[in-house]
């Protein structure tokens, strides 16, 4: 460990690949949160540190579960809360203390907020230098971006992801969920993966620092791609792929199947499927950059032999055929398929009938499995414990 002190025992630090790693969680919210739960699945024991008014996404609601925001569930597991108020000295040395004994730290606060309390970068890492410090922002620490506020719908709006999603008609939406806060929560967590490797090779800790923006930015890819190194500025096409065709929701007897030929072979055997052979040998379909060029030729011809039966039915020939494609599913539907397929999607937190259902961590490691040892934590529901073990004086002794 970079800190001075252990967690009290029987505190429940996990065993996994990060077992021993004592992480500061100062963040609220998403990205944060999604970031110290992934750790947390891992063996880290995360210790989180809520304002008195306790986490924001703990307000979230509905949906609900026992009067709690699932929001809030879905990110929070496997963590002990602390209350701390920054602006009581007490909390604060115990805020403090908790910095210095941690090997990870991880905050979301707008750049500079936490200097005025002695929980910035500079003077944590000079009480404890060997900690992996990891910042999340909205836009970044330069002076411009310091006044703005971090929200993952800005950042689809500002970084161009808007423009790209809906119908090329209509008005630009937004994605589903918080796409880029999930984003920068995952690549917060592989910048400090990286950096605890750094330290284990140099001794030395580092400032990690993700922002939405750069985030969303990287994830953009081909998007991002097309304007950077080729200059052309893409534009919405609906469900439509820019570089490939089909590749996109197409109708059936009953709904919509998602039908995907990423190359010419793929092409070749959905047409076998469809009974439509002939269209492979037609040099306006006969490889990808033809089908995308006559993309509105060949799509009424798709259409036309996908009418005949259900989505379901030509499913299950074209996965047989080995061709892409995909219902839409509702999220139930889709919970239940990966069910189907093995991964076991769901996995119960805690014990007896009050065991919380919760998504598995979506990673699989053939020796040291995520393990889920603790449900979402009430606020401060550690804080006494966690308290005691900061402020008191053999709390330094005890390691």
């Amino acid at each position: 460990m970079a800190g001075d002190g252990r967690p009290p025992a029987g505190s429940g630090p996990g065993s996994g690949p990060l077992g021993g790693l004592l992480v500061a969680d100062f963040s609220r919210i998403l990205a944060g949160p999604y970031c110290t739960m992934m750790l947390a699945d891992l063996g880290a024991d995360v210790v989180k540190v809520e304002a008195p008014r306790g986490d924001d996404s703990r307000t979230w609601v509905p949906p609900e579960r026992n009067g709690v925001s699932t929001y809030y569930l879905a990110i929070n597991r496997n963590k002990r809360s602390v209350v701390l108020d920054l602006s009581v000295p007490r909390d604060l040395e115990a805020a403090r203390q908790l910095a210095r004994r941690a090997d990870v730290m991880v905050e979301n606060f707008k750049p500079g907020g936490l200097s005025r309390f002695g929980l910035d970068y500079a003077t944590v890492s000079a009480a404890n230098p060997g900690i992996v410090y990891a910042s999340i922002t909205g836009f970044g620490s330069s002076p411009r971006a310091k006044s703005l506020p971090g929200y993952d719908l800005m950042v689809q709006a500002i970084s161009g992801l808007m423009s790209l999603t809906g119908d090329p008609e209509g008005p630009a939406f937004r994605a589903g969920i918080s796409v880029f806060d999930v984003m920068a929560g995952m690549h917060a967590t592989i910048g400090i993966l990286a950096a605890l490797s750094h330290r284990r090779q140099t001794g030395q800790g580092q400032h990690v620092e993700v922002s939405l923006l750069a985030s969303a930015l990287s994830g953009l890819v081909n998007h991002a791609s097309a304007y950077v190194s080729g200059g052309v500025v893409p534009y919405r096409m609906g469900n439509a792929h820019p570089s490939l065709f089909p590749y996109e929701p197409l109708p059936t007897a009953d709904g919509e199947l998602v039908v995907i030929a990423g190359n010419d072979l793929q092409f070749q055997a959905l047409v076998k499927v469809l009974g439509l052979e002939d269209l492979a040998a037609d040099p306006r379909f006969a490889h990808n950059q033809d089908r995308t060029a006559h993309r509105d030729e060949l799509r009424p011809l798709l259409v036309r032999r996908l009418a005949t039966r259900t989505s379901r039915e030509w499913f299950d020939d074209l996965i047989a055929a080995g061709v892409p494609c995909a219902p839409i599913n509702t999220l139930d539907a889709g919970v239940a398929f990966a069910e189907e397929v093995g991964l076991e999607p769901v996995v119960k937190v805690g014990e007896g009938e009050a065991a919380l259902p919760m998504v598995r961590n979506p990673i699989t490691f053939s020796r040291t499995a995520p393990a889920y040892r603790l449900p979402p934590p009430r606020p401060d529901e550690q804080g006494e414990e966690i308290r005691r073990w900061l402020l008191s004086p053999e709390g330094d002794a005890e390691r």
